[in-house]
């Protein structure tokens, strides 16, 4: 007579499914957490109660709910998740955190680059990797772990988390060498300029719509695709480029360039994006703290380690 202890385990994609279902309580959310649909949830658990040939939930309007078996099941198995969760926990707390960070390119230099030891050096020695870009990562698909992004409207996307670091003022600038000999420039004048474009016109459109222009001619330009480059276009004397404070502080203040004119305009924020799922965890909450101290700090002031 076969041994029934001797019987294989249900599949371990499986009893995840069910352990989130249970801990969470929907099907949705757990699909949510597992980072793959409802329906591969649902897939997994039909799976489960097959191989253990006993009815672990049962359809409750549109809710699906844990039998009296499933209760006691579950209790027992998710004792066994949650020490798995706290060995992983231990053992990643004795290794260097790794965090893979894609950012918008303009404001790595401005406002990261100096306060990077902040996370890499004592007594964090972590291993970042911040990439540069515009593009946008899969958060969910775990191609980054986090993503700074300069940024309008709202978030579509439920399964991420945004927290908005700063808003900043966005105005034109140029070089001194420019402007010589020009009087004091208009809207107007400033849209018939030589303007110096990101990857479309379309920026430069909706700040002087913003800034009162009521007919948007039609606007030329050299197209740079990156602010920074635009804003280095600028400073070399070729045009008026768009700009924020986070990325021309240091100019402003050298007097390598000239803010056009006087305007209160704001179009956009810098922005954290991650997994809301892993907002809370502490390489995520430390991130978070270190780019609001980021932000909000002078850049001409040295930062300190710590």
């Amino acid at each position: 007579m076969p041994d029934k202890t001797s019987r294989p385990l249900p599949s371990p994609v499986s009893l995840r499914a069910f352990e989130a279902l249970g801990r969470l309580g929907s099907v949705r959310a757990a699909g949510d957490e597992l980072a793959v649909s409802h329906t591969v949830i649902s897939k997994h658990l039909r799976h489960l109660q097959e191989t253990l040939g006993v009815v672990l939930m049962a359809q409750q309007g549109r809710r699906l709910v844990l039998t009296e078996d499933g209760r006691r099941y579950h209790q027992d198995i998710a004792s066994a998740f949650a020490q798995m969760r706290r060995a992983t926990r231990a053992l990643r707390a004795k290794r260097p955190s790794k965090l893979n960070i894609w950012c918008t390119p303009g404001i790595v230099g401005n406002r990261l680059l100096s306060r990077l030891p902040e996370l890499t050096g004592p007594p964090r020695d972590w291993d970042i990797n911040l990439q540069p870009t515009l593009a946008r990562p899969d958060l969910a698909g775990g191609e980054a772990d986090a993503l700074i992004t300069y940024a309008e409207g709202q978030e579509r996307d439920e399964r991420i988390q945004v927290e908005e670091l700063v808003r900043p003022r966005v105005f034109p600038v140029a070089s001194p060498a420019f402007l010589a000999g020009r009087a004091q420039m208009s809207i107007e004048d400033i849209a018939h300029s030589a303007l110096i474009h990101e990857e479309s016109t379309e920026q430069w459109a909706n700040w002087l719509a913003l800034a009162g222009l009521r007919e948007i001619p039609s606007l030329h330009g050299q197209q740079l695709w990156h602010a920074h480059i635009a804003i280095e276009g600028a400073r070399l004397g070729q045009g008026i480029a768009i700009a924020n404070d986070m990325l021309v502080e240091d100019e402003l203040r050298s007097g390598a360039l000239v803010e056009v004119g006087s305007s209160n305009i704001y179009m956009g924020s810098y922005r954290l994006l991650a997994l809301r799922k892993r907002w809370t965890e502490p390489t995520i909450s430390v991130l978070r703290q270190w780019l609001r101290e980021a932000f909000r700090a002078d850049p001409a002031r040295p930062s300190v380690a710590g």
